[in-house]
């Protein structure tokens, strides 16, 4: 993606709002509602064009210490001015039939450039759990005696799925984690030939810990298998290459490292998977046309209607009306990913990372996460850590995860060393 810093350097070149708005033009994922921007919204465009380094702080507006983004990362600015003008067209009872559909088969290829996903392969989804669901019973595995392969650090609400899958005769294994890792040897062992389907979290909510998800699938695939990966603690956070894994399914909503909203999320299906889906659920967004034959001045047919389905990714899962307002945010939290890119997003937060898992181990607290981490997550376990933390770092004005017996830490790109430095004095 073309940078703004190459035009602006020239000498006498001013950024007006102006040349603001032609250069928006130029680019290939620009929206169109962009156009009505408010003055505001041109100020956070304008940031996000110059804002070439890390931290992105003058993109949000986040008050004390937050270091919790694994549960859901703050909007920007930006997002949330994108919405804004989502929403002025709203008061006026407008649709904005001519930007909705072309702003969400924007942010669709905006999502699909950042998984290196071809836009064809990407149908849009509620949430995660939806988009698992989908794959699960288009695949025919519910009440089957199907063996699906998983493990103890996949989504809580996943393992509850696939227990409930047992309840209905699937042969499901968890594999269990050793030295808070899933040995891909263990998985390995797991995967019988026969098996239907390998369904893990890309990076665990637990403890960060990421599967090398290119071996996983040449393991899965040599037997038979198919392989679901959730990626919403993955996607914006960690570099994701779909084609080059080989993973067959994955699904994430955009609340997280995408910096999106609820209710928004994407389902990736290898376009030569999509042959082996049944359509579980119907609905008038999987049309690709539809012909009556009952009313004034209809052609004659041979039945009341005809229904022309699509063939394309999202003509077997979208169903009915879909959320607008989450739409124009992830356009811009989209292009800010691809223009900062993962890869660096990555290499500026584990210095983070690493002295977290340096200092707090030598504080004593448990470590959790695998030392050779590159995720956005460490975690560490502590009997009482609620109890015992909760009005410390409320004091403090720090926000992280805290469960019964553990916490997680996931800092972003607004944070700094300081921040980390905040915490590690208070846990001392």
């Amino acid at each position: 993606m073309m940078k703004n810093k190459d035009i602006s350097d020239k000498p006498g070149y001013s950024l007006s709002r102006r040349n603001l708005l032609s250069f928006l033009g130029v680019l290939p994922f620009a929206p169109r509602m962009l156009t009505h921007m408010s003055e505001s919204q041109y100020s956070a465009q304008k940031v996000l064009l110059n804002e070439d380094t890390l931290p992105s702080k003058k993109l949000f507006a986040i008050k004390g210490t937050f270091l919790n983004a694994a549960y859901t990362h703050p909007m920007s600015i930006g997002s949330a001015e994108s919405i804004k003008s989502y929403l002025n067209l709203r008061l006026a009872n407008g649709k904005a039939a001519d930007t909705i559909d072309e702003d969400r088969n924007t942010a669709r290829t905006l999502f699909a450039r950042l998984i290196n996903a071809d836009a064809d392969e990407i149908s849009w989804v509620s949430s995660t759990m939806a988009g698992e669901n989908l794959v699960v019973n288009g695949l025919g595995l519910p009440g089957t005696g199907a063996r699906i392969v998983t493990d103890a650090y996949h989504f809580d609400g996943s393992l509850y799925m696939y227990n409930e899958l047992a309840k209905q005769g699937a042969d499901v294994k968890i594999v269990i984690p050793k030295n808070n890792k899933i040995n891909l040897a263990d998985m390995d062992a797991a995967i019988k030939p026969g098996t239907k389907l390998v369904a893990i979290s890309l990076v665990s909510m637990i403890n960060g810990f990421q599967h090398d998800l290119k071996a996983l699938c040449n393991i899965a695939h040599a037997r038979g298998a198919l392989v679901y990966a959730d990626i919403i603690q993955a996607a914006g956070a960690v570099p994701i290459d779909v084609h080059d894994s080989g993973v067959d399914f994955c699904a994430c909503a955009t609340y997280k490292w995408l910096m999106g909203d609820f209710g928004a999320g994407f389902l990736y299906v290898r376009k030569d998977r999509l042959p082996l889906i049944k359509r579980s659920q119907f609905g008038y967004r999987q049309l690709k046309d539809m012909k009556s034959h009952i009313f004034p001045y209809d052609s004659a047919g041979n039945s009341p209607f005809e229904f022309i389905q699509g063939e394309k990714t999202r003509n077997y899962f979208e169903v009915g009306t879909l959320g607008n307002a989450a739409v124009p945010a992830l356009i811009f939290s989209l292009n800010y990913l691809l223009h900062t890119s993962v890869d660096k997003i990555q290499n500026y937060r584990q210095p983070m990372i690493d002295k977290l898992q340096q200092e707090l181990a030598r504080l004593g607290y448990q470590p959790m996460t695998p030392r050779e981490s590159t995720s956005p997550i460490v975690s560490f376990a502590l009997e009482g850590a609620e109890k015992k933390l909760h009005q410390k770092l409320a004091t403090a004005g720090i926000n992280i995860q805290l469960y019964e017996n553990r916490f997680r830490i996931s800092p972003s790109v607004y944070n700094t060393m300081s921040d980390i430095d905040h915490l590690i004095n208070v846990l001392s």
